[in-house]
């Protein structure tokens, strides 16, 4: 070892009467422990609640959308479906059919968002998981009806009952018809269809959504039997959604007769994603000012050290050390006192990490949350930048110290 570092090391660990300076550069190295912690908790935390929430939309959202680049519909007839369900790396294709349409029950109405889908729906989407009571119908029964899936908040607006006799109305306007001048037939395609389920996924879906019967929605759309609004595919275990992505495009743009677009889950919640993305960024520049305040007493242990030391000082420079290698000393100090903080910091934090997820320590409170308690997502990018940052920020710190004392 290096005298400088032994010196270092002496200065921190060394039996010493108490003093200021002693105290001081304790709060400072519990300062970054703390603060060292505090950013890996967070940063977790976050990262748990962003992993829940991408995997609620993921029930919903399909891993692939295939879309027109132009236009509401395309016909699958003009698409050659079988290699495409033979591409590599795809599992499922299911059709869907989309269009805003308007909803009574009784006395209350609601504006939605109505999704037709075929039996291959619940292969490509996790939605048949996720029902909070009922069970997965569409339009495939014996008795020839026709079953909604609701949205829990579409469901409790509707003021909906499971198992009961009265039907849904839903009215989509005719296509180049309006509204003014026309009777209730002329302007609408109605249709009737009974609640089968509700579900609970997130606020913007349960607000919105109603699925059903793709046939269904196709009358009510005038739609001739093979057109449809997107295409939805399930990838195989494994696959790896980029590349899949490209092969789809590249295969749609071989056959296809018109334009078509391929969207990933990103694709299909840019909003969400980016907002997801800045917030994170957001909070991790937060705490960095936190970790930068901390330092601050740093700054202030190393200052007091080198005037207490003043003795010590004139002995080793008597000894023959040089201004530059005192400067090292006290420089090996205050990065002794960093390496320490952030390496208890780390630890600490990946302790109170490890024991949220496998005892629910904190929990989200008495309300109705998709989880009981925090979730926790422990990611090693997490750990080594803020062992960067942490470091980083002290040591320049301390750097700007040594070099301005006056030695």
């Amino acid at each position: 070892m290096r005298l400088e570092h032994l010196i270092a090391v002496r200065y921190l660990f060394g039996r010493r009467q108490r003093s200021v300076v002693t105290v001081i550069s304790w709060v400072s190295l519990i300062g970054l422990m703390v603060s060292t912690a505090a950013l890996i908790i967070v940063l977790s935390v976050y990262n748990g609640i962003g992993d829940l929430t991408k995997s609620l939309f993921g029930v919903f959202d399909p891993e692939l959308v295939v879309e027109p680049a132009e236009g509401k519909t395309f016909h699958t007839r003009d698409l050659d479906m079988d290699g495409l369900a033979g591409s590599e790396g795809v599992a499922t294709v299911s059709q869907m059919v989309n269009e805003t349409a308007w909803i009574t029950y009784g006395s209350n109405q609601a504006i939605v968002r109505l999704r037709g889908v075929d039996a291959d729906y619940r292969l490509v989407s996790g939605l048949d998981t996720l029902l909070t009571e009922g069970t997965y119908r569409l339009g495939e029964g014996a008795d020839g009806l026709t079953y909604l899936l609701v949205g829990g908040e579409v469901y409790y607006t509707l003021a909906m009952r499971l198992h009961s006799n009265h039907a849904a109305a839903i009215h989509i306007p005719k296509r180049g018809s309006t509204a003014m001048g026309f009777t209730m037939d002329q302007a609408f395609n109605s249709g009737y269809a009974y609640p089968a389920a509700y579900f609970f996924i997130q606020q913007d879906i349960d607000r919105q959504y109603v699925v059903t019967d793709i046939d269904f929605v196709r009358r009510l759309m005038d739609y001739a039997p093979d057109e449809v609004s997107a295409l939805a595919i399930k990838l195989n275990p494994g696959a790896n959604p980029r590349k899949v992505k490209r092969l789809v495009a590249a295969h749609l743009d071989r056959t296809a007769a018109q334009p078509l677009v391929v969207k990933d889950r990103y694709d299909q919640q840019p909003l969400y994603y980016k907002i997801f993305r800045s917030e994170r960024l957001g909070i991790y520049l937060i705490l960095s000012l936190i970790v930068l305040i901390s330092t601050l007493s740093l700054v202030a242990s190393l200052s007091l050290l080198v005037i207490n030391k003043r003795r010590d000082i004139f002995i080793l420079q008597s000894m023959g050390l040089t201004r530059q290698r005192l400067r090292r000393t006290f420089r090996a100090e205050g990065i002794l006192i960093c390496t320490v903080a952030v390496a208890a910091g780390l630890v600490i934090g990946f302790v109170v990490c490890w024991l949220q997820q496998q005892f629910g320590i904190i929990r989200m409170g008495d309300g109705n949350f998709v989880v009981s308690t925090f979730p926790i997502a422990m990611r090693g990018i997490d750990f080594a930048a803020t062992f960067l940052l942490v470091m980083a920020i002290s040591t320049a710190s301390v750097t700007l110290t040594v070099q301005r004392a006056k030695i």
